[in-house]
């Protein structure tokens, strides 16, 4: 989150942060709140001295005369009072605090939507021009006995899907291929909780509940599914200090992620591109405050490298403001070129690299400790090495073939052990 003093001497600012994302938020709710705060602890303040002194002459004069007891019966009543006041008033301005998103990068284009992105460029492999009508992965899939989408709907519910035969060589080679890739960039390999407590979830900038939130919690209890190891490779390192010479330090998460998906609907609900569960390898960093930038840029050329070697072809873009989210201080995206998407193909998010700079780390207590020995908070940066959905679709729908079959990809090869998934045979 965002200092509070930051916010309260910089108002002007957030508020035109908080409309450049297109965000509700009642700012000035919230400099009231810092000032009702204010006064009610100065006002208990009080109270408590007034309280301690009367109890002081009390014990030096012996039995309090009949106005002394009625006045220290009044200052219980006050106290406990006042005391309601400021643990309403704190709770009420901690939650609009915590919804108060990140400051944002001023080369960040403004815009609603992932429409206003602006493209930075494009990766090695260009779009390819079939001889053929190409497919798309559903109508492939169905046809080699890969994707069962009726079979997940039935046991789940929509938005659910089955993997059969090499399909599930594939997914596992992605992630293994991701991995491999992470460890030769010097990533420490984690495999981390699928589950996480909510307060973790909240720190990283999840919403927990609401009508917006992709949390699934379980019930009776303080943890949920996560939608990310961002999630849990941050909560990793919660209240801990770092050496700065331990920073930066680069983890490369593996989970299973669930989201909820509230609020999506039409076309991107189709097939396996916005789904309920899913697998990914996720990068993380912890770096010091003069690292990020760099690493922020480390992170976009590893996800260029990686979809380069699956020779998919993809753009880069910057996200712009309205379509940030809350963590996220600067955001880059890959969009696979999808054959099969839309009328004719289209492009598809399929990883995303966000600077947070300090704002999980003060939420979660993360700090590092630079050489004049004043520790300070960290910043954090998120990348996506491998979701497999969504790599899935680009994979399938770029390397079929005229036959029917899939070929797979030079970098995938060793991981799967197959050259091609053949197309089926013919009745």
């Amino acid at each position: 989150m965002l200092d509070k003093k930051f916010i309260l001497n910089n108002i002007d600012a957030v508020r035109a942060n908080v409309a450049a994302r297109r965000m509700q938020i009642d700012l000035d709710r919230f400099v009231a709140l810092a000032e009702e705060r204010k006064r009610s602890e100065q006002r208990l303040q009080d109270l408590n001295r007034e309280a301690n002194t009367l109890a002081s002459g009390r014990g030096r004069q012996g039995a309090p005369d009949e106005a002394a007891l009625a006045r220290a019966r009044a200052l219980r009543d006050e106290i406990a009072v006042v005391k309601k006041d400021v643990v309403a008033t704190t709770e009420e301005f901690d939650a609009l605090h915590a919804s108060i998103p990140n400051m944002t990068d001023a080369r960040a284009p403004l815009g609603d939507t992932d429409a206003s992105n602006l493209v930075l460029g494009y990766g090695e492999t260009p779009v390819r021009k079939f001889d053929f009508a190409p497919k798309d992965h559903l109508a492939i899939g169905k046809a080699l006995d890969l994707i069962d989408m009726e079979a997940g709907s039935r046991v789940s519910g929509h938005g659910f899907y089955y993997l059969k035969n090499e399909a599930v060589l594939l997914d596992l080679a992605l992630q293994r291929y991701a991995l491999d890739v992470l460890a030769r960039h010097g990533f420490t390999l984690v495999a981390t909780p699928d589950m996480a407590r909510m307060g973790v979830i909240g720190g990283t900038g999840y919403a927990p509940r609401g009508s917006e939130t992709q949390i699934y919690q379980i019930a009776g209890s303080d943890l949920g599914l996560i939608a990310t190891s961002e999630i849990t490779l941050c909560g990793m390192y919660a209240s801990h200090t770092f050496d700065a010479s331990a920073l930066p330090l680069k983890l490369a998460g593996f989970s299973h992620c669930f989201r909820t998906e509230a609020g999506s609907h039409g076309r991107e609900t189709r097939g396996l591109y916005r789904v309920h569960q899913f697998s990914k390898v996720e990068m993380f960093a912890f770096t010091t405050a003069d690292q990020s930038e760099a690493m922020h840029q480390h992170f976009l050329d590893v996800e260029r490298a990686i979809f380069d070697g699956l020779q998919i072809p993809y753009r880069f873009v910057e996200n712009a403001t309205g379509d940030l989210g809350a963590a996220a201080y600067r955001k880059f995206d890959l969009e696979a070129w999808m054959p099969g998407r839309g009328d004719g193909g289209e492009w598809g998010e399929v990883t995303s690299a966000s600077n947070c700079t300090d704002y999980q780390a003060r939420r979660l207590e993360i700090r590092y400790r630079p050489d004049d020995g004043k520790a300070t908070f960290a910043h954090t940066l998120n990348g996506t090495a491998i979701a497999t959905s969504r790599a899935l679709i680009a994979v399938i729908e770029n390397h079929q073939n005229a036959a029917g079959g899939i070929d797979i990809p030079p970098a995938l090869q060793p991981f799967l052990g197959l050259k091609q998934i053949p197309a089926a045979p013919k009745a």
